[in-house]
């Protein structure tokens, strides 16, 4: 193809993608787009975080603290202190947690690799659960078998552990999230999913 005819190309891509208010033209865009995001952004953005999953939707309640990012904490630790009491977390080390409000079914978070030697009790994690999703939990304990360590979670909503998140192995970590990007905008994905989860999933968080 000659450099006119290429010059041409562009210019008509261009204009589609860009100019074009017809639908025809919206439906490339969007196509358009959806091709740059999945296909340069997102693994620009994975190489430079570190993880296959630098932007993550909390898909469950199992983080939640009643009024999300406008919690009391008082209230809420008076609920949960006896949990924490076990695994001998103070209420002045919680504070200093990441992520001490908890985080809510819908918010997108930005989320980093970590070196496992790094993770400390308090920090949130991703991991691989064998069960689909990963899933987004608090550390509560890590123990070392040799040179490995071996990492314990429990969701800050929930009345106790899964079996799963009892013994996580350092190459099931995903990742670390950084920061709550987005509150709540997860739910435009997350509506057209609800009809297909049980009863107990479905619907906005309580505080169990």
């Amino acid at each position: 193809m000659s450099k006119e005819k290429w010059k041409n190309f562009w210019k008509k891509f261009w204009f589609i993608v860009w100019k074009d208010d017809s639908f025809k033209g919206w439906i490339i865009s969007l196509v358009f787009l959806l091709i740059v995001i999945r296909g340069v952004f997102f693994p620009l953005l994975s190489l430079a975080t570190g993880t296959s999953l630098p932007l993550v939707i909390v898909e469950s309640c199992s983080m939640y603290h009643d009024g999300n990012i406008l919690s009391n904490f008082d209230m809420w630790w008076e609920n949960h202190e006896g949990k924490y009491f076990l695994q001998n977390i103070t209420k002045e080390s919680f504070l200093a947690f990441p992520f001490k409000n908890g985080v809510n079914k819908g918010d997108i978070l930005f989320v980093t690799g970590t070196k496992p030697e790094k993770v400390k009790v308090g920090d949130i994690i991703i991991f691989d659960a064998g069960r689909g999703n990963p899933i987004i939990h608090r550390v509560i304990k890590i123990s070392q078998e040799g040179d490995e360590f071996i990492f314990s979670t429990e969701g800050d909503n929930n009345n106790g552990q899964l079996e799963v998140e009892k013994r996580i192995k350092e190459n099931q970590i995903v990742g670390e999230p950084k920061a709550n990007i987005l509150p709540y905008v997860g739910w435009i994905k997350l509506i057209f999913f609800e009809g297909m989860k049980s009863p107990q999933e479905k619907g906005f968080c309580i505080e169990n």
